[in-house]
This record gives C-alpha cells, structure tokens and sequence, in this order.
C-alpha cells in the first residue's frame, strides 16, 4: 500500500489531530468560552482536511498520475486540476 511509504509522517499528523481533540475535551471539560471551544474546532476540522488532501493527493499520484504503472492513467496536468478541487472543497 502506498501510504506505507508516509507512514511515520502520516502517523504524526494523526497524533497531533488526537492532541487537538484532546485539548477540546480539556476545554468542554473546564467550561471553557463557546469562542473559544469553536477555534479549536475550526483547527481540527482543518487538520482533518489536511490529512484528506494528503492522502487524496497520494492515491492519485500513486494510482492514476504514474504512466510506468498505469499507462493509460490521467495526464498529470488534470491529476493537478483535480487536487486543486479536492483542496478547495475540503478547505
């Protein structure tokens, strides 16, 4: 599987999403303000989408963009086109 090659980096992406979860527990749990509680979940929603795009951007580049493996994959140019898409939405 391709996203073996990014494990460690994908794996620390994944223990920060946890500590931002985590400090929004801490925060419910201290009766912390509503403004404040929102912040870090507009942060974890982004850090999601991040790791979205990420792994997206990957299978593409893996599974459709690579001509050696698959030479009748998408051109990169639209490999491009759609990632710039796929970032937008899941801004």
């Amino acid at each position: 599987m391709h996203t073996i090659r990014e494990k460690q980096r994908l794996l620390a992406r994944v223990r920060r999403i946890r500590g931002q979860v985590e400090a929004i527990e801490r925060a419910l749990e201290s009766e912390a303000g509503c403004e404040t509680i929102m912040h870090q979940i507009a942060g974890v929603r982004g850090a999601i989408a991040g790791l979205t795009a990420e792994v997206i951007d990957d299978h593409i580049q893996t599974h459709l963009v690579d001509l050696e493996k698959h030479p009748g994959a998408l051109n990169t140019a639209a490999a491009e086109e759609l990632m710039a898409v796929i970032r937008t939405y899941l801004k």
